[in-house]
């Protein structure tokens, strides 16, 4: 009699980065991952037309995560992605932008390996990188920048389980000015003011600063002005999340192209 020693089963979950919003940013290995998908889960920011290359009989499930708004609580996201891989879904956790780029990929990892599930990331294009795009400027551009510095502008929202120390923006601030860093700042609309003064502890005040909402999507918009004034540039052109803040020298171009366009642009300070 012959044995057949069936395979034995592993529980898997891919994070997938959908990009910043443009549904064409798109990886070809996310675009596999998101059709062979029997369960999807699904951030608000994660463009509609994506979707369109789930299977048809794939089980989607939007699980809101945007800022500023209520929120599906992130202990339920992973009890449920870690529910469903152990019944045997493939289950595709998709996110807006890069999942381990301010997603909350790395804490979806540890949890679902944790229980004993195997995780795979697939990248997507960061929204930072994307709103450098829409501005036509280069983030690292070696006459202005050494470097960037990616960073929230969104405190912890559970400070006890992070043990994570309050941003030193001060600090900050002085190492983008001595080393000569871009900061790509984001989640930072409901703190702009806080972040204007924190800033200016460290930087000029007409350091260059620019703000793009719905960065790579129709609706982009984005406005520049100098990093005293940031916080009135949202008041005044009603910028609103998602939105990028990039300050830095890398923008003075921009700046002057501006300044020579100013009778045909509706957002600029």
């Amino acid at each position: 009699m012959t044995s057949h020693a069936h395979p034995i089963f592993t529980p898997q979950v891919t994070l997938v980065g959908a990009g910043p919003g443009d549904p064409e940013l798109l990886t070809l290995k996310a675009v596999k991952a998101i059709a062979s998908a029997t369960v999807l889960m699904v951030d608000d920011l994660v463009h509609p037309d994506v979707l369109q290359h789930a299977s048809p009989t794939a089980r989607i499930i939007h699980v809101g995560k945007r800022g500023g708004c209520q929120s599906t609580p992130q202990a339920f996201i992973e009890k449920l992605m870690a529910q469903e891989a152990l019944a045997g879904e493939k289950v595709v956790r998709l996110k807006g932008g890069d999942p381990l780029v301010f997603g909350r990929g790395g804490e979806e990892q540890q949890h679902l390996r944790a229980q004993g599930i195997a995780v795979e990331v697939i990248n997507g294009i960061t929204a930072g990188l994307a709103a450098a795009h829409d501005l036509g400027i280069a983030l690292t551009h070696r006459a202005h920048a050494h470097g960037v510095l990616m960073i929230t502008g969104h405190a912890s929202p559970n400070p006890s389980t992070q043990r994570m120390p309050a941003i030193d923006w001060s600090l900050i601030a002085r190492t983008a000015h001595e080393c000569r860093l871009t900061l790509v700042v984001y989640m930072g609309v409901q703190t702009a003011a806080h972040l204007q003064q924190a800033l200016l502890a460290g930087l000029p005040a007409d350091t260059p600063v620019a703000v793009v909402e719905n960065a790579s999507l129709p609706s982009q918009r984005h406005a520049t002005s100098q990093l005293d004034r940031l916080s009135g540039l949202f008041e005044r052109e009603q910028l609103a999340s998602p939105a990028v803040i990039i300050v830095g020298d890398v923008l003075q171009g921009l700046q002057k192209l501006n300044q020579a366009d100013a009778p045909h642009s509706a957002l600029q300070a």
